[in-house]
């Protein structure tokens, strides 16, 4: 039995817990002004309440619009957990399994090896166990697209894999898709609409969108931000993108929504009450919401080196949209994403009924990182330290690494070739999932066009061999070497592509890419 001291001093420490650490707002505002993040926002809730809900710094640099609490960020792959949502409301309404079969919802959907094809499941298109390789296809959709999104499933049975089905974990995007493609077979409406009206307004998320249009309508809405003219992207000057420039929106599943720090809240409230709504009634079932968190493949442990080291889990694993790991012995629902000048991460800590979102408008992470180990540490009431500081130092050092390893590699190309007269090299290409390229001879330069991608163009600057140096017209555009191959009567076989930069993201899947001249595809 407690005695009532016991009982007050519980009391005590919960509300002292339910707090944000002290003097949290200063620290986060100092942190945004000392990385040069243009905005952020920030929610906090414990116990079904909300402890924390507020914007700091600026939607748009050069602006006066501060940011605050309903401010719709776009919030990348933690929207992946809204998909798996989506697909749980249509297991609680019978329409699906999640061990169905995809076929049996989309008969047309194939993949590369046809046995592939009739074993993969709802639950394999969620957790990155397919084969593939690490982003694999995301140049689908990355930087844009005119495609659509069925086309783009359609276009999987040419991705050749990686590894076996179900041996090995890597991350993609394009599966997700597939997910969306497939609640719309299921439900008649697209993946736009019913998050919207299923999981968005049902769940009393007010302000977040799941269509451009909606977002940008929004005069509540964040503008990205990136680094652009340094040695690779993330070094440089801050500056504002254009937001129409999105990522295709045919991977919206992936990653499409926008949301505000207060409509987080509400969605961290329901997940941490199993699917309960806060009103009373459900989004989603105890036995979905089992479902979600319950992990299905193993992914490798990151190596950190000190100081970063406490903040290596001891366990790793992805469940359906969710990382599930431990943090210094407690069990962690989580997931981070990015999108072009946006930044974000949901944490949940189900032994203690906490849950946090930090919502950035540029691509410095080491801020959401860092946030993020003082807030577990605060909440799991563990030893800290200066996280951000950490982190910072941490991405410091690999930028660094990053433009020596560049700079050894550019320092000296071998100028010799190219092989042929430029005019040679001209002429159209296609890849069996990517489609068609054409590069032209503009007046003795060549210029090469991704043709359904929307202002993917520029020009190949001679490199050393037959290898060119794109220089895309969108500085945006993560350059890349291109290669051609000649055949013995030295006419041109194939393309392959490669990144420049050292730490190119991995949706930049410029290596999966084959061309071959379109005029034999068609002999």
């Amino acid at each position: 039995m407690r005695t009532a001291l016991a009982t007050a001093l519980l009391a005590s420490s919960s509300l002292t817990l339910a707090a944000p650490p002290a003097n949290f707002d200063r620290r986060v505002e100092a942190l945004r002004k000392e990385i040069g993040v243009p905005g952020m926002a920030i929610a906090i809730v414990e116990d079904g309440k909300v402890t924390l809900a507020r914007g700091y710094g600026l939607k748009k640099l050069g602006a006066a619009d501060p940011v605050d609490a309903d401010t719709i960020f776009p919030n990348g792959s933690t929207g992946k957990a809204f998909t798996v949502a989506a697909l749980g409301i249509l297991v609680d309404q019978g329409r699906i399994g999640w061990d169905d079969k995809v076929i049996e919802h989309m008969p047309w959907f194939a993949m590369y090896d046809p046995w592939v094809t009739r074993e993969m499941t709802i639950r394999d298109l969620l957790v990155h166990r397919s084969g593939l390789g690490l982003g694999q296809g995301d140049l689908l959709m990355v930087p844009r697209t005119n495609l659509t999104r069925k086309e783009s499933v359609r276009r999987l049975r040419y991705l050749k894999p990686a590894t076996s089905f179900r041996s090995a974990y890597a991350y993609d995007n394009v599966l997700y898709m597939a997910a969306g493609q497939l609640i719309e077979e299921v439900s008649g409406q697209s993946w736009e609409v019913f998050v919207r009206d299923h999981v968005l307004r049902a769940a009393g998320m007010a302000h977040s969108t799941s269509d451009s249009e909606s977002r940008f309508a929004s005069a509540d809405r964040a503008f990205p931000h990136a680094r652009l003219n340094g040695p690779f992207r993330g070094l440089g000057d801050q500056v504002t993108l254009n937001e129409r420039d999105e990522l295709g929106r045919n991977a919206a599943p992936a990653g499409g929504l926008a949301v505000s720090a207060d409509d987080m809240a509400r969605w961290m409230e329901i997940q941490l009450a199993h699917g309960k709504l806060p009103e009373g009634g459900r989004l989603f079932s105890d036995a979905v919401s089992a479902e979600m968190w319950k992990p299905v493949v193993l992914m490798p442990n990151p190596t950190l080196p000190p100081p970063l080291t406490p903040a290596t889990p001891m366990f790793n694993t992805y469940a359906l949209g969710w990382d599930v790991q431990d943090y210094k012995g407690a069990k962690i629902v989580s997931h981070t994403g990015a999108v072009f000048g946006f930044q974000s991460a949901v944490v949940l800590i189900p032994e203690r009924n906490v849950g946090f979102t930090i919502l950035i408008n540029s691509e410095d992470g080491e801020i959401i990182r860092g946030l993020m180990n003082e807030l577990l540490d605060h909440y799991l009431e563990r030893p800290t330290q200066d996280w951000p500081a950490a982190w910072r130092a941490f991405k410091k050092d690999r930028q660094a690494q990053a433009v020596a390893a560049l700079k050894a590699t550019t320092a000296a190309p071998a100028r010799v070739g190219p092989s042929l007269p430029i005019a040679r090299y001209a002429g159209d290409y296609v890849d069996p999932w990517y489609g068609p390229i054409s590069i032209r001879n503009d007046g003795g330069k060549l210029r090469i066009d991704f043709k359904q991608t929307p202002r993917m163009t520029g020009t190949l600057e001679h490199w050393q061999y037959d290898s060119f140096r794109t220089v895309w017209d969108d500085k945006a555009i993560e350059p890349a070497y291109v290669t051609f191959s000649l055949d013995a009567d030295g006419k041109i076989e194939r393309i392959t592509m490669k990144a420049v930069s050292p730490l190119v993201d991995f949706s930049w899947d410029y290596q999966d890419l084959l061309f071959i001249p379109a005029t034999a595809r068609t002999n």
